[in-house]
């Protein structure tokens, strides 16, 4: 959802409006290529979830740009699905996925990463932006790791 990010890979934007998606849920279950512990962002389906965030519109040359920056296809898969825009009319858009073999249970984002998401709160509600800030990073949990062992 950080724009600065986007602009800084070289992927150019037309538009970048708030979009919600109904019934997946933002989790960090994608394992990381450099870290096994760090997760970075997926959607699992959960019924009654909104996932909030940015759509971008982009051009198809700047779409292959993003694929090589987002690992598709061998991290990310793409799929295309509606997305509900501020004024409540639909639309189609591109989201990444994680490939079921990239999925591990208990990951956590890094702080920089889940950064990155929350650059986005000029556009997803105060409580959404509250909702990721409630998510643990690597650097607390290891924080916390070391306060436990002494």
């Amino acid at each position: 959802m950080n724009q600065k990010r986007i602009k800084v890979r070289g992927v150019n934007f037309s538009k970048r409006e708030s979009a919600c998606l109904k019934d997946p849920e933002i989790c960090f279950n994608k394992q990381a290529s450099r870290n096994s512990n760090e997760g970075h962002a997926n959607l699992m389906p959960k019924e009654g979830a909104t996932t909030e965030g940015v759509l971008y519109e982009i051009n198809d040359e700047d779409i292959e740009k993003l694929d090589r920056f987002e690992g598709y296809p061998n991290h990310y898969n793409k799929k295309i699905i509606k997305v509900i825009l501020k004024n409540g009319e639909e639309e189609d858009a591109i989201v990444y996925i994680a490939q079921p073999d990239k999925i591990k249970v208990g990951l956590k984002p890094k702080e920089e990463y889940l950064n990155h998401l929350k650059e986005g709160k000029d556009l997803i509600s105060e409580e959404y932006y509250n909702f990721l800030q409630s998510f643990e990073t690597l650097e607390a949990s290891n924080r916390s790791n070391i306060k436990n062992a002494e």
